[in-house]
């Protein structure tokens, strides 16, 4: 399941400052801000995707992530890699060693790590 770019940036907002309250999420939210019903919308789709869960304090719910961003975003890459790279992370590392603009200095740090998690993999 993915998040669509609204709800990606208050999943930045939650990742970056858990837990977190949505009267925060409003403040913090960069400009323009949505409405508070707007957020509250996007925090219930998000709930009904499994991406935060929350605890409730009186009248308020403090939000927390249920999926890292790490996770999330592994997630996010390998959907790049199969819808653009006919699922092969080869065809993606030729493409972006090529179309990166990377310096020398930038592709022998990707070849050491590269051979690095060879050597592991032996292991």
């Amino acid at each position: 399941m993915k998040l669509s770019k609204s709800e990606e940036k208050l999943m930045e907002l939650i990742w970056s400052n858990q837990p977190i309250f949505m009267k925060d999420l409003l403040e913090m939210h960069p400009d323009p801000k949505p409405a508070a019903s707007t957020v509250a919308t996007l925090l219930k789709r998000m709930q009904q995707k499994g991406f935060v869960g929350y605890s409730v304090f009186g009248n308020s719910r403090e939000y927390h992530p249920l999926v890292e961003k790490p996770d999330y975003f592994i997630g996010k890459f390998k959907i790049i890699i199969k819808d653009f790279f006919s699922n092969s992370p080869l065809k993606f590392a030729s493409f972006f060693t090529k179309e990166a603009d990377l310096s020398i200095k930038e592709l022998e740090g990707i070849k050491k790590l590269v051979e690095t998690e060879i050597k592991r993999r032996k292991e």
